[in-house]
């Protein structure tokens, strides 16, 4: 068996991923990771969707919000072409909308606005207390030891972030969780990241959707899997707020405040370790019963 990648060596992979191929001033390509996953990771299309898009851009302008919609699974095995269109260019800001095509239908596609950087009011919300410090808490490995049948993909693919949750992940058996409102997990990239704001965005945005819809499942103690719920993305929305490095610490805080019909809502903030709020987002996902 190929020898999974981890730290450094799969952040460099995931680098890669973002290193879009230009094809015309406007139009780029990506690829997926080789490792047999069914479809296309929505956090890495809308990574790379962040990546296109931010190439059409001033430099000297940071994204500050994207808001996207999946429409299609992505099939890994096709390269991604990304196609931008520039709304406007203003004083302060540009926009831009970048949409990510297989066989000529879209996948994915997203809005993402960019602004200088101004001066202006300055407040966040409460930061979470009594949160207990990242090497406090059981690595991912650590946590599934235990559920060796649950490990499943987790095994298989490149990580190149450090996950530790802080409750019970939603790859535990049925009945092994409790019903908790929040969900909060300590994440960073577990290796070096080139000192470039846009790809910190996209590693944040890439990172955004890993355990966000976990959030609806810990509401009832309900799991992932067998015995379960499968999922999947529909919506996706991030707000960024200040500077940040996605190579440190962040406490990624989520809860659902709705679940109806089939679908839940999910909402988070990321923390520095120094209580900074970084980013908020939403997202909405598709949450159905195993073997539906």
């Amino acid at each position: 068996m190929t020898e999974v990648s981890t730290g450094q060596q799969a952040v460099d992979e995931l680098l890669e991923l973002l290193d879009l191929r230009t094809l015309t001033g406007n139009t780029f390509e990506g690829v997926s990771p080789k490792i047999g996953l069914q479809r296309v990771f929505g956090g890495q299309v809308a990574g790379q969707a962040l990546v296109a898009a931010g190439r059409t851009v001033d430099p000297e302008r940071h994204v500050h919000s994207l808001h996207g919609y999946f429409v299609r699974p992505g099939d890994p095995t096709v390269p991604i072409r990304y196609e931008v269109e520039n709304i406007r260019d203003g004083r302060s800001f540009s926009v831009r909308r970048s949409v990510a095509l297989q066989h000529d239908k879209p996948i994915f596609f997203m809005s993402a606005s960019f602004h200088v950087q101004e001066e202006g009011l300055d407040h966040q919300g409460r930061t979470p207390v009594d949160v207990p410090l990242p090497e406090e808490v059981p690595t991912m490995h650590e946590r599934l030891a235990k559920y060796p049948e649950r490990l499943g993909i987790w095994e298989l693919i490149p990580r190149p972030i450090d996950v530790r949750y802080v409750n019970e992940p939603g790859w535990v058996r049925p009945g092994d969780r409790p019903s908790e409102p929040h969900q909060r997990v300590w994440m960073r990239f577990d290796g070096k990241l080139p000192d470039e704001p846009l790809l910190h965005a996209c590693a944040l945005t890439y990172a955004s959707d890993l355990t966000l819809l976990d959030s609806v499942l810990s509401t009832h103690g309900a799991v992932w899997g067998p015995g379960g719920f499968q999922g999947a993305s529909l919506d996706h929305a991030v707000w960024f707020h200040r500077p940040f490095r996605a190579d440190e610490w962040f406490l990624y805080d989520c809860w659902s405040p709705s679940a109806s019909g089939g679908r839940g809502l999910a909402s988070g903030r990321m923390f520095t370790l120094d209580g900074r709020q970084v980013a908020s987002v939403v997202q909405e996902g598709l949450l159905r019963p195993v073997g539906y």
